[in-house]
């Protein structure tokens, strides 16, 4: 089948990459001529395991393709996807230029029937006015379908290519019939593809990962309860999570959550909710807390050090709002960067990925290592930001020799605040006892 897919972001490259992968042949447009330039050369510009490989593989094999074209990319395309931005406006709520004036263009190009397909986070409400906007000028038959992606960074690929379910907003048998061909490769296993209307499939997108958000921020909220009440938070989450209701996944207490799709659409499920004129107070709450959460660390690091962090140096292992990615929006470490270099400290950074996106961020303002243990030299204490495998076993008698004093302020809850105690480590996390001097 051919498909073209508009966009060549995070979503979209994978999007395309992955159906490519399973034999379609594939042509992704996007209007940056400087990273199409870099596609066709071979560049992945995203750091997602996996990805290359399967880029490499269908590139050469000819399945998949890039342009800036918009008419040349659609040509012939039985299916398009709209994969492009919808970053928060002023408002907070959910941008639409970038997907409207696609569908805009595209009631000019389309030659023949084909599924557009809403791929990119959107309100409800989105597949009515990008119908509205193509009917405006097109010719031909079309049908426009909400299908949003449940894509984790880090394991993108996995997600695509073994989804747990896929969901399809279409109320047209047509588009269901080529949609369902679609994806029938990727569901060989029996994980369902769920066909509904186009306003569940695009409010669907929005509550799960609102629903995830929030469960995160209420084991943060149990976490900071757990400290002044002199309970262990790990325990408290083997305790609820074995509980089938409940489930293990997303239970784990930090700094807050972060990336390019929780802060973001759960910022949009609330502005959707106040012009629906609901007030949603769960999801304002979440907002709240989980900003507040992701300085938590600094409050402990001024009370260790009685207000004065000015003159400190530190060490940040991780940048990146998760690991396996270099994505860095939203990161709990900027915002950490930004508390301490206001507190007249200094920071010494290491991330397996993402000092590159920082750099560009935040300039000269912070000093970049080339491993753990050189951002811990003469430190004065490490911040642990995110939990990249490699910082969960660190040599601690190596790093003994290299820090000026033996603190670690962990976000992450690396280590047993016990063994921290056994080797000598002031040692900080959340929601469990601290280790002091």
């Amino acid at each position: 089948m051919k498909i073209a897919v508009v966009g060549t972001g995070y979503v979209g490259l994978v999007t395309g990459t992955c159906f490519a992968e399973t034999g379609n042949s594939v042509s992704c447009v996007d209007i940056d001529e400087r990273k199409v330039a870099k596609l066709k050369n071979g560049e992945v510009p995203i750091y997602e395991p996996g990805l290359d490989a399967l880029f490499e593989r269908n590139v050469k094999q000819g399945r998949l393709h890039f342009t800036t074209d918009l008419k040349e990319g659609i040509e012939g395309a039985k299916i398009i996807f709209l994969a492009l931005p919808t970053p928060p406006g002023e408002d907070g709520s959910a941008d639409l230029k970038y997907v409207l004036k696609v569908a805009d263009d595209l009631g000019y190009l389309l030659e023949d029937y084909a599924v557009i397909v809403d791929k990119s986070t959107v309100p409800v409400g989105t597949a009515e006015k990008v119908r509205a906007k193509i009917a405006a000028n097109a010719k031909v038959e079309f049908d426009v379908v909400s299908n949003p992606e449940f894509l984790r960074e880090g394991v993108a690929v996995e997600d695509f290519m073994k989804p747990d379910r896929v969901v399809v907003g279409t109320r047209s048998e047509k588009a269901k019939v080529i949609m369902e061909k679609l994806y029938a490769p990727l569901v060989r296993q029996g994980n369902p593809i769920l066909f509904m209307d186009e306003a569940s499939a695009e409010l669907t997108k929005y509550a799960a990962n609102s629903f995830l958000a929030t469960k995160i921020t209420f084991m943060n909220e149990i976490a900071n309860l757990c400290e002044r009440l002199g309970a262990d938070v790990d325990m408290v989450r083997k305790g609820i999570g074995t509980d089938s209701r409940i489930g293990k996944r997303f239970l784990f207490a930090g700094i807050g959550y972060g990336g390019s799709c929780f802060p973001k659409d759960v910022q949009a499920l609330a502005k959707s909710a106040v012009k629906a004129d609901y007030d949603f107070k769960i999801l304002n709450a979440v907002m709240d807390i989980n900003q507040v959460q992701k300085t938590r660390l600094i409050e402990k690091a001024k009370a260790h050090y009685g207000g004065n962090l000015k003159g400190k140096t530190f060490a940040f292992w991780g940048l990146a709002f998760k690991p396996y990615t270099d994505d860095i929006r939203e990161a709990p470490a900027l915002y950490n960067i930004d508390a301490l270099l206001a507190e007249g400290a200094h920071i010494k950074a290491y991330d397996p990925e993402a000092m590159k996106n920082v750099r560009a961020l935040v300039g000269d303002k912070i000093s970049y290592c080339v491993d753990e243990y050189h951002a811990a030299e003469k430190v004065d204490a490490i911040f642990i930001m995110t939990e990249w495998p490699i910082f969960r076993t660190p040599d601690f008698e190596k790093l003994s020799s290299l820090l000026n004093k033996k603190v670690i302020f962990d976000g992450r809850n690396l280590y047993e605040p016990e063994m921290m105690k056994e080797i000598g480590y002031v040692y900080y996390s959340i929601g469990r006892k601290d280790i002091h001097e």
